[in-house]
């Protein structure tokens, strides 16, 4: 009897298409580890409430989100780096906004998809690096970018953090303006899997990710292949999917950058985005408890 298939969650960017490939073209299958990859617009929050109760077994989420998830007690681990790079949040207003300058920025609204997602924390997170008081910015949850464009639109918010190539179109047709990009101080994406997920299935989970490292690799040495592929895939021009690749490193082995999460959780906590039990540890402590290494 053939095992349940890994249920994978996902967000629908161009950085997954590694995890697509995987299923269409039957990588996951020749290693006994069949796969099925669930669409989350949602984002981050979204897909670690996911795997909290049990609905997918594996989510590639942004390291902050995914931090701050596992810290509050949702039971998964991170079990390696999906993309190294940094991700270049874009922050955008409405085309017909008075904000023409981050520095116009300060007191107004933030679109978010919801608390403890990325485009949550990276408002706080740009905030505070601007040596702004972030306990009393205002959010207006807004579930996805669908639901963003709409709020910005009715003017029920004023900024929207987001991946820049991914709103690239709504800067094009003047529904956005950019007013300025903000990198992650960490690697961008990390891969999450349910601690029930590790302790039934964790050799075909290791079976897949080591097909996803291996498809990595190829995608990163086939860049005119890649590009073409992305743009034609995700409706993105040429010469901008060819930009966003020139800044993309996946992680293609099982190598954890530790001292960069490290960073990242003692950042966090800084912020006081990290509570209970894990708020005060040293961040080599919290990284031990959310850390699994399967490779």
């Amino acid at each position: 009897m053939p095992s349940p298939k890994i249920r994978i969650a996902g967000v629908p960017e161009h950085f997954n298409l590694p995890w697509h490939l995987g299923i269409e073209e039957g990588h996951f299958e020749r290693v006994d580890a069949e796969a099925e990859f669930q669409i989350f617009s949602g984002g981050t929050g979204a897909m670690m409430g996911a795997v909290a109760n049990d609905e997918v077994d594996l989510a590639i989420v942004l390291a902050e989100g995914c931090i701050q998830s596992l810290t509050s007690g949702t039971p998964a681990k991170i079990v390696k780096t999906f993309v190294a790079s940094p991700l270049i949040w874009g922050i955008h207003t409405p085309a017909s906004s008075e904000i023409k300058s981050v520095e116009q920025m300060q007191g107004k609204r933030y679109a978010i998809s919801r608390f403890g997602s990325g485009s949550h924390l990276m408002a706080i997170v740009d905030a505070d690096l601007r040596g702004w008081p972030t306990a009393d910015l205002a959010f207006v949850g807004v579930k996805n970018l669908e639901g963003a464009r709409k709020a910005l639109a009715a003017n029920e918010a004023d900024i929207f953090f987001w991946e820049k190539y991914t709103t690239n179109p709504y800067v094009d047709n003047g529904e956005f303006h950019r007013i300025g990009d903000r990198l992650t101080p960490w690697p961008a994406f990390v891969v999450c899997v349910s601690n029930k997920a590790i302790a039934e299935r964790g050799d075909a989970l290791a079976r897949l990710l080591n097909q996803i490292n291996k498809l990595c690799r190829q995608l990163s040495g086939s860049p005119e292949n890649t590009i073409n592929q992305i743009s034609k895939r995700y409706t993105l021009p040429v010469d901008q999917t060819a930009e966003w690749f020139e800044t993309l490193q996946w992680s293609a082995d099982w190598q954890m950058e530790n001292e960069k999460f490290l960073s990242a959780i003692e950042y966090l906590q800084s912020l006081k985005l990290i509570e209970g039990q894990h708020a005060d540890n040293k961040p080599s402590a919290v990284w031990e408890d959310i850390y699994f290494s399967m490779g």
